[in-house]
């Protein structure tokens, strides 16, 4: 268990160690046929994209999605995207450095908005899953923010590994990320390999990497 003087990693999964932005960009693609919109580039994903999901889906068709179009682009999302996600893997580097945190006596999370029941066996597939002293998947619909989820995660981490928010730093691949971390006192550092551009990275005011071992490196300058 890591000491209370140690860092602690809460690290996000899409995009981040799960390098699944093939998926993510065949299943938005397959979502924005059903409302006959035309597929985009990854780079137009990563300039656009935001959460809650449902803006990003209005800043491609002018005007917010009706109920009964944000429920079927979601379910069509979450299909293909479960059809595609098999032929993705963990980010470079991703399983060597979570293996090092750990046997350097630090403790590391996970916590990300993908649904908790599909993400535990997926982390158990790579391996990984004991790295983690704790696992949290979305439980709730999908398309909201990540900063009350982060709330549950941080209060659970203190009452059962006593982790300290202030030695606490969130790495993740989008701004909505250092929000989260923010909301509970904890910091972050963003990389940019998922879901966004370094540009709309920057504008969250944290440090921005591209690459894992830098976003590390940096963790452990944080909360020094």
């Amino acid at each position: 268990m890591g000491k209370q003087t140690d860092a602690h990693i809460v690290w996000d999964w899409n995009g981040t160690l799960f390098h699944d932005n093939d998926a993510i960009i065949g299943a938005t693609n397959a979502a924005f046929g059903e409302l006959g919109l035309e597929p985009i580039t990854m780079e137009q994903y990563r300039a656009l994209y935001c959460v809650p999901v449902p803006k990003f889906y209005e800043r491609l068709l002018g005007r917010l999605p009706t109920d009964t179009e944000w429920e079927v682009m979601d379910e069509t999302f979450h299909r293909h995207y479960s059809e595609h996600r098999i032929r993705c893997g963990l980010a470079e580097g991703a399983a060597e450095l979570l293996a090092e945190w750990r046997s350097a006596g630090r403790s590391q999370s996970l916590l990300s908005m993908y649904g908790h029941d599909e993400l535990v066996p997926l982390v158990r597939g790579f391996g990984i899953e004991a790295h983690f002293i704790r696992v949290d998947g979305r439980t709730g619909p999908s398309g909201g923010s990540k900063a009350e989820h982060m709330v549950r995660h941080l209060a659970a981490l203190a009452a059962g590994a006593g982790v300290d928010p202030i030695r606490t730093v969130v790495i993740g691949d989008a701004a909505d990320d250092a929000l989260a971390a923010r909301h509970v006192g904890a910091r972050a550092v963003l990389y940019t390999g998922g879901s966004h551009g370094r540009a709309s990275l920057e504008e969250a005011g944290v440090p921005v990497v591209d690459t894992l071992a830098e976003a590390v490196a940096e963790a452990e300058r944080l909360a020094a």
